[in-house]
């Protein structure tokens, strides 16, 4: 397998230019509903750490043929970014790494452009990767190196991070050799408007949000005025080009003076929905809370 190195403009010049629209989520979205259930390490995020944009650039599988790179289904490809992580008091460089079955599908891309325009620093200018469907940690910004690997990449965010562990496990007993590597993104929905704690006037209100079901795609919503007892099915505000895509749901409800709690839960192609309650899926590093979201609002 040859090296070679490539300009931004010669990536444009030699590949066939690739357009997705694909959600970029944190693993650590909705973690503050988590926290209601027991402390987790990590930054307290609400349903916000969640984008959905149109992203232009090359696909990998493409680059990795042109550099006669093995398509085996036992190799990783390697994301180096030009950021510097802080681990344990000393400086190591962004680092993560994906399956080469992973790496080759179509949509999965170098970046240059987002929703239209070139992407601006805090983007990851003048190249990112996207990788659709996965945890937003795996689409590295500034761009530096990829590499093929027999082993996915040592870099400490891949090696030490992102890792799913079960409840009895606490940061003092992690074996992080023993954690379920965070990639593919479970089914989720949230409400966005209104927030919880607003206060609202009484009658028809309009209740937004979005879900996400990657691969699968949503298939419904239903969102409840009275905590879950009752049900009614959301419209749909937009069909994305593609799975990769969140669907944006809005439900118009007359909601009676007093304290109104609100409910979302998505299902998929398949039927499957989301689980009830976020403790059943408490883990100390507070990441995939994918539970009903509730919201609780003040209707005067």
């Amino acid at each position: 397998m040859a090296s070679r190195s490539f300009s931004v403009e010669e990536l444009k010049a030699t590949f066939p230019t690739r357009t997705v629209t694909a959600v970029l989520q944190c693993a650590g979205n909705r973690r503050t509903d988590l926290q209601q259930v027991g402390k987790t390490s990590g930054d307290p995020w609400d349903v916000g750490a969640i984008g959905n944009a149109e992203w232009t650039g090359v696909r990998l599988a493409d680059v990795l043929d042109a550099v006669g790179a093995p398509d085996a289904s036992d190799l990783f490809v390697a994301f180096t970014g030009a950021d510097e992580v802080d681990v344990e008091g000393e400086e190591a460089l962004f680092g993560v790494s994906i399956a080469m079955s992973k790496a080759r599908q179509p949509d999965v891309l170098l970046v240059w452009a987002m929703n239209g325009e070139p992407l601006t620093p805090e983007h990851g200018a003048p190249l990112r990767m996207v990788v659709p469907g996965y945890a937003g940690v795996r689409s590295a910004k500034w761009l530096t190196r990829i590499e093929v690997r027999d082993m996915p990449s040592d870099a400490p965010i891949q090696a030490h991070d992102y890792k799913l562990f079960p409840a009895d496990v606490t940061s003092d007993t992690v074996d992080w050799s023993r954690g379920l590597t965070i990639n593919a993104m479970p089914l989720n929905a949230a409400i966005c408007v209104p927030g919880s704690g607003e206060s609202l006037p009484a009658g028809e209100v309009r209740i937004e949000g979005y879900a996400i079901a990657y691969d699968r795609r949503v298939s419904r919503v239903e969102v409840s005025v009275n905590g879950g007892r009752e049900w009614q099915q959301a419209t749909f505000a937009d069909d994305p080009e593609t799975h990769w895509g969140w669907r944006r749901w809005t439900l118009d409800a007359t909601l009676a003076k007093g304290r109104q709690h609100l409910v979302v839960r998505a299902f998929d192609g398949a039927g499957q929905g989301q689980p009830e309650r976020p403790d059943t899926m408490w883990n100390f590093a507070g990441y995939l809370c994918t539970a009903w979201h509730h919201v609780h609002v003040l209707v005067e």
